[in-house]
């Protein structure tokens, strides 16, 4: 007698699902972390443009899912955030409401977006934590991106007192892993040190890494964010957003990143800092204490293998990852 196949009683739209995150927890969900009731729907802009609210509604009507997992977000470095406040703002405003609004008005059962540790006051103590989020003006150099990531939290509670929804948010910190985006000039500090390393081993120069190389970052692997997601997605019942973190101790600084990019890419090269160039802020540490009151026993991708492995896919993919 054959077994009938368990029914699908779980439909997760993954918004964004072909960037970094979307494509670590596809891996991660196709790797054997999928459950049989689960069926999973990663989309990406070529898909809709999520913000128009007519597409975004067509999009959930297509696709009636149960849960989504929303990640889509216009995105970018320091230097093109500088550029172009108005329209982190305006794009991102336009993004989340649209797919709030839509997973509401469907019925939608658990919502999971994605928040950046770029939200938090700039002024603050630290470690930052889940309390803090609106105690103060983010860094001015985002504050287009920062607020509009922060009316996520703000719209999750109204839809949650409003109407009873099951809406949340989780906020990693520095993400890296296979198909980041490797641009140098927009893309983020890790995948643009292995680009560059990539290059100046290539043409036999330098390396010159934007800054002192003094600022400190916590780092998680994309496949550990994906881990992490789906349990949030199975088991996180709260409205209040949770940090998804490696813990404060793992705290790494860009130099020794650096090194650890160096290594893995096996560059023999020169170090070079150009103090010219902006820092940033010198720290953003976070506190993992609430993922590790529910998860104890968590094991995170020891750094050193986690960048060993990015630069391996970086390699593979070049013509691909450079974009």
């Amino acid at each position: 007698r054959i077994l009938a196949m368990a029914e699908v009683t779980k439909r997760i739209l993954v918004t964004g699902g072909t960037g970094l995150v979307g494509r670590a927890i596809e891996k991660v969900v196709a790797d054997g972390e999928g459950r049989p009731d689960e069926e999973w729907i990663f989309v990406s802009s070529r898909d809709a443009d999520l913000t128009s609210s007519s597409e975004t509604k067509a999009l959930f009507e297509r696709h009636k899912p149960t849960h989504v997992i929303h990640l889509a977000a216009m995105v970018g470095g320091l230097f093109k955030n500088i550029r172009s406040n108005l329209d982190f703002w305006r794009t991102n405003i336009h993004i989340n409401d649209n797919v709030l609004h839509s997973a509401h008005e469907s019925g939608v059962q658990k919502v999971v977006s994605c928040l950046s540790t770029c939200i938090f006051p700039d002024k603050t103590t630290y470690p930052i934590d889940e309390t803090m989020i609106h105690n103060g003006p983010p860094h001015s150099s985002n504050f287009g991106y920062s607020y509009a990531k922060r009316m996520i939290d703000v719209q999750n509670r109204g839809y949650s007192e409003q109407h009873g929804r099951r809406f949340t948010a989780v906020i990693p910190t520095n993400v890296f892993g296979p198909h980041d985006n490797f641009n140098i000039e927009d893309g983020h500090v890790l995948p643009g040190l292995i680009h560059k390393v990539y290059l100046a081993k290539q043409s036999g120069s330098a390396l010159t890494v934007w800054g002192t190389g003094k600022p400190r970052r916590q780092f998680i692997y994309s496949l550990d964010l994906a881990r992490l997601f789906l349990w949030v997605l199975r088991e996180y019942d709260e409205v209040e957003p949770i940090i998804l973190s490696v813990g404060e101790e793992d705290e790494v600084s860009i130099r020794e990143a650096a090194e650890a990019i160096a290594e893995a890419m096996e560059f023999r090269g020169e170090l070079v800092f150009d103090t010219t160039k902006s820092d940033g802020q010198f720290k953003k540490t976070a506190s993992n204490a609430k993922l590790r009151r529910y998860l104890p026993e968590f094991q995170f991708t020891p750094f050193r293998k986690a960048v060993k492995e990015t630069c391996t896919w970086f390699n593979a993919n070049y013509a691909n990852a450079r974009k």
